[in-house]
Formats: structure tokens, C-alpha cells, sequence
């Protein structure tokens, strides 16, 4: 029984120094993130070297291919990092909403919100993944997957309650509303303005919904 007890603790032990390995390596590769976006918003994605990161996140250089393989992999790791955090706050966030369209308005602020509060990561989701063609090619059937089935998802319960057109479609919806906001972002970033981006989303789904409200549903 003695034996079974120490081969427990000694089990349980061996995964809390695995855990707490994993938890240090993602706090690690986070950091290393971070300084990424800052130097990629600061000097331009093809400008930037690996070796500037290392130099931001003050760390040796070898150390940031231990974590990514390459400044590809350090691009789209920016960009599903900060998906995989936009995905999880806004299904959590909309289980406490009840109408569709209060469901998208606050989808909208939550888009913006996270660009406004770290205008580094604006300008690295809206200019430079842009100018990579690997990340492109696959922008559209992985990385925003989710995203768009989530717009999907609200769209289709409202045109359920009568509240959106039902001959609309809601794939083509969802994209008209990404298209929207992502312009409206993009258009932020590059003037440079100091203007609340999150200021806009009542303009923009005020104009967003008078196309796609029934009738006998004003917004």
C-alpha cells in the first residue's frame, strides 16, 4: 500500500512539473509573439528579422526557432493566437445575449475592441498578413473558419424568428459584415487616427441591418 501511495505522488508530481513546463513554454511563446507583432507593426513584416524579435523579447536568437521555425510560422501564429482569444471571448460572451441582433452588434464591438486596445496587432492583421502570400492562400478556408460560422450561426437564428430576411444567405451575410468591418479597421489603421474605432460600430450596423431586417423588424 506504501508503494502504490509513493508511485501516486510520484506520478502526480512528474504531470505538475509537465504542466507547469507547458504553462512557462506558452508563457514563453506568447512573449516572443508579442515582441513579434511590435517589430512587424514597427518595421514591416519583409523588413523584419528574425534576429530584431530575439533583440525585442530580449532573447538569444536561437532561442526563438525553440518556439517557431521560421518568421512565416511567427506571422500566422500572431494571427491564430489572437483568433483562438477572439473566438473563445465572443462564443462566451454571446451565450449571455438573447437577440440575434444584439448577438452581432456586440460581435462587431468585440472585433473592434481587440484592435483598438493594441494597435500593433491592428496593424499586423490588417497590412501585413496582407502582403504575405502563403498566409493568404489560406486566410479564407482555415484561419477565419470559425469566425464566419459564428455570424452564420446568429444569422440563421434570426432569420428563424422572423427578425432577417430568410431568402438572404447567411455565408454572403457573414462575409458582407466581415467585409464592413475589416474596411472600416483597415481604414483606421491607415490614416493613423486617434479616433474610437468602437465608436463606429453603431454607424456601421445601423447601415448593416437596414438591409437585412424584415419588415415588420425595426431596429
Amino acid at each position: 500500500m506504501e508503494t502504490t501511495r509513493r508511485q501516486v505522488g510520484t506520478q502526480a508530481g512528474a504531470e505538475a512539473e509537465v504542466a507547469e513546463r507547458g504553462g512557462l513554454r506558452a508563457e514563453k511563446s506568447w512573449h516572443i509573439l508579442r515582441a513579434a507583432a511590435k517589430v512587424f507593426a514597427r518595421s514591416g513584416y519583409f523588413n523584419s528579422k528574425v534576429s530584431d524579435v530575439a533583440r525585442e523579447a530580449g532573447i538569444a536568437d536561437g532561442t526563438v526557432y525553440l518556439y517557431f521555425k521560421s518568421k512565416d510560422e511567427l506571422l500566422s501564429s500572431i494571427f491564430s493566437a489572437a483568433m483562438d482569444e477572439f473566438i473563445r471571448r465572443a462564443r462566451a460572451e454571446l451565450a449571455g445575449i438573447v437577440d440575434p441582433r444584439e448577438q452581432l452588434r456586440h460581435f462587431a464591438y468585440l472585433h473592434f475592441a481587440s484592435l483598438e486596445r493594441d494597435r500593433d496587432l491592428a496593424i499586423v492583421f490588417q497590412i501585413e498578413l496582407r502582403q504575405s502570400t502563403k498566409f493568404m492562400e489560406q486566410f479564407s478556408s482555415a484561419q477565419l473558419a470559425e469566425y464566419f460560422q459564428i455570424i452564420r450561426e446568429i444569422i440563421e437564428t434570426g432569420q428563424q424568428r422572423g427578425l432577417f430576411r430568410p431568402q438572404l444567405s447567411a455565408r454572403l451575410v457573414a462575409k458582407f459584415l466581415f467585409g464592413a468591418l475589416d474596411e472600416m479597421a483597415t481604414n483606421w489603421v491607415i490614416s493613423h487616427s486617434n479616433a474610437s474605432l468602437t465608436a463606429m460600430v453603431d454607424p456601421v450596423m445601423e447601415i448593416f441591418f437596414n438591409g437585412v431586417s424584415s419588415n415588420h423588424a425595426q431596429v
